[in-house]
């Protein structure tokens, strides 16, 4: 059975064998500054095993950003990402959030629908 918790602190070995899963690579040196900075975070665990995560980062204000969606490869189509997401934006309104965004690759397009977004129009500069 996967748990689905609210700020959940998860160190950084735990993370960090989640994100070379999910992502092929090691992340960033540490997540705690990440995790302490969010509006909320959001993990899903099999066990003690860090099996999926989300992020939600925030301006202060209104507006609240969904980060590193993720679930470990072994892990994933078994409904986890919407959990997570779902998690996400509830404790994201019930924290003051008016408006969440997201942002993401065409190929996930139909799978941020299902959790509820809709798409719209935005610009991005790489830096």
């Amino acid at each position: 059975m996967i748990d689905i918790v609210t700020d959940p602190f998860a160190d950084d070995a735990a993370m960090r064998g989640l994100w070379r899963s999910a992502w092929g690579n090691d992340g960033p040196e540490s997540f705690q500054p990440i995790l302490r900075r969010s509006l909320v975070h959001v993990g899903a665990f099999d066990g003690a095993m860090l099996v999926g995560f989300v992020n939600v980062a925030w301006d202060g204000g209104i507006h609240a950003f969904l980060l590193d969606t993720c679930v470990h490869h072994a892990y994933q189509r078994q409904g986890i990402g919407v959990q997570l997401v779902e998690r996400a934006t509830l404790e994201a309104r019930t924290r003051g959030a008016q408006w969440l965004h997201v942002d993401f690759e065409p190929h996930l397009a139909a799978f941020y629908q299902q959790c509820g977004f809709r798409t719209t129009s935005a610009g991005l500069i790489a830096l």
